[in-house]
């Protein structure tokens, strides 16, 4: 079933790109190239992905993506920071238009204190200025299992930019029938008093 989401993902994914003259590029860390992998499966795939970056070790993350020392340092390779700096880092290096990055822990090793297995961040970075982050929490349901749907989540996430920013909600207009309403209401009219004259006093009699 994962498999199945995957390809039907990738393909959408790779269509709506098309139509909208966007390249992709991938940093993973704990899926090991599985994202970059699922989207070139799709023939024709060349036109919109560039590359995929897999940084497994801390130091590939500084070398071929910038991460900072200090990022690493005060949050740790599995982080929100870390995830957004690996994105940033290959949509500069590919010189592409969506960027998405995973970094995690897959099990069945790895936990520490705050940092479970089946914990994994994600980001994607867009060419417009766009960063999003997102936290997962999918538990200790098995190394592969936790791989297959840190990639739908990414595919999912690589979807939604590649929709574009969404517009602001446009104010309500009037509709026809209730200005109609409002066109037939009579404006009150203030009320009048009828003016009346003085009349002039009888003479006496003599």
């Amino acid at each position: 079933m994962a498999g199945s989401d995957a390809r039907a993902l990738s393909r959408a994914l790779l269509d709506l790109c098309r139509s909208r003259k966007l390249t992709i590029a991938t940093a993973e860390s704990c899926t090991g190239g599985l994202v970059a992998g699922a989207l070139t499966e799709i023939p024709g795939s060349s036109d919109v992905i560039d590359r995929g970056f897999v940084t497994y070790s801390n130091d590939a993350k500084r070398k071929v993506l910038g991460v900072k020392s200090t990022t690493l340092e005060s949050f740790g390779a599995v982080s929100k920071e870390t995830a957004i700096q690996m994105a940033v880092g290959a949509l500069e290096e590919a010189d592409v238009d969506l960027a998405v990055s995973i970094t995690g822990i897959a099990g069945p090793g790895g936990a520490t204190p705050g940092k479970p297995v089946g914990l994994v961040h994600f980001a994607v970075a867009a060419r417009d200025g766009r960063i999003a982050s997102k936290e997962c929490r999918f538990g200790a349901i098995g190394r592969s299992a936790v791989r297959q749907r840190s990639v739908l989540e990414a595919l999912r996430m690589l979807m939604e930019f590649a929709r574009g920013p969404q517009e602001p909600a446009k104010k309500r207009k009037l509709t026809s029938t209730v200005r109609s309403r409002v066109a037939r209401s009579p404006r009150r009219k203030a009320a009048t008093r009828p003016v009346t004259k003085p009349v002039a006093p009888k003479p006496k009699a003599e």
